[in-house]
């Protein structure tokens, strides 16, 4: 598993008559394993970072590493070889409304066999394993309209992990639920990560992190 690693990296926004910062100069390390917080308000750059880490956003001045690869070089036609290293959860719901939950995860699959050989049966064994990993086994045949918030939010990390990667991104995953899926969130996290998980989550909620 690679360390991340960010030098003086900075990105701006510009808008029709000023320029924004979303982030400034910033040096960061994470190591293999670790477990991070980003936190602070809604439009603190909190996204911006996460996508910066992925390589989905190009800095303007700096460079971002993934081990020794810096991945601010690569051309685009190599990009997803990249992001074969990343799970991600997005702030905003992300999963297909007319798909059932395997369909949605077998559909996140097909990216990481595409460079391997892999027959259905298997992909359904790697689907059913990620969501007993998650404590959503047996919901392969539901729809997300059929399923809470919470519940939702358990399967796009169950998609998110489908792949194996190295490092988990989640972008504000606990954001609009109640207690009690917060505290299931941050302690199913907790067991993913002391299984060698790179885990790096943005989010307001700082009680909950203190």
């Amino acid at each position: 598993m690679p360390t991340i690693r960010l030098d003086n990296v900075s990105k701006f926004y510009r808008g029709d008559h000023r320029v924004e910062v979303a982030i400034r100069d910033a040096n960061l390390t994470i190591e293999q394993g670790d477990f991070v917080f980003l936190t602070g308000s809604s439009g603190a750059g909190k996204s911006t970072l996460l996508g910066l880490i992925s390589g989905q956003i190009k800095p303007d001045r700096g460079h971002v590493f993934l081990g020794e690869t810096d991945i601010t070089r690569i051309p685009k036609r190599k990009r997803h070889r990249i992001a074969l290293n990343f799970g991600q959860v997005w702030q905003e719901p992300t999963l297909v409304r007319k798909q059932t939950v395997e369909e949605n995860l077998e559909l996140a699959a097909m990216i990481g066999t595409s460079l391997r050989f892999e027959t259905h049966r298997m992909t359904r064994m790697r689907v059913r394993k990620v969501l007993g990993l998650v404590g959503m086994a047996g919901y392969e045949k539901y729809y997300p309209i059929e399923l809470s918030s919470g519940e939702c939010r358990r399967i796009e990390l169950a998609r998110a992990m489908i792949n194996s990667p190295s490092v988990l991104l989640l972008d504000e995953i606990t954001a609009n639920l109640d207690d009690d899926n917060i505290w299931d969130i941050f302690h199913l996290l907790e067991a993913i990560n002391r299984k060698g998980t790179t885990v790096v989550m943005a989010t307001h909620a700082s009680q909950y992190v203190n």
